[in-house]
């Protein structure tokens, strides 16, 4: 009969890294966010720094990374993560523009925009042959 030994190491998280393409305006602008809603409400502290929180929702808003995963590498909890990941959706959605203000904008730039969400926005269809190119089997 063996016994089986017991693991007498250290039994902290594992933490991985992965690399984050960010541009540091996208970076500046969510920290930003963050710092003027904290002093609206008046917030005296936060388990982290507004850039660090910053960094740790855009990774799970880009990388589509599990909470538990991003707490455990920072000594938070799941429960933390997803509510400042609300927190800062909302902040994002406050400050954008309205979807009918920046189809005219881009409009007027002579861009084209499709949206795949189901939304029915009223459309000019081209006319003639710009309408369809047909392509025909040669035989």
């Amino acid at each position: 009969m063996t016994k089986a030994k017991e693991h007498t190491g250290d039994t902290g998280s594992l933490v991985y890294q992965c690399r984050l393409p960010l541009s540091t305006h996208t970076l500046n602008y969510v920290t930003d966010l963050l710092r003027r809603r904290l002093k609206a409400i008046q917030s005296r502290w936060r388990a982290l720094p507004p850039g660090r929180i910053a960094v740790i929702v855009l990774a799970v808003l880009r990388h589509d990374q599990r909470l538990a995963d991003m707490a455990g590498g920072n000594d938070i909890s799941a429960t933390t993560v997803r509510r400042w990941r609300d927190e800062l959706i909302a902040l994002l959605a406050a400050n954008a523009p309205r979807l009918d203000r920046a189809l005219k904008k881009i409009a007027k730039r002579g861009g084209e925009a499709v949206l795949i969400d189901g939304a029915l926005i009223p459309t000019q269809r081209r006319t003639g042959k710009a309408n369809r190119r047909t392509t025909r089997r040669q035989r």
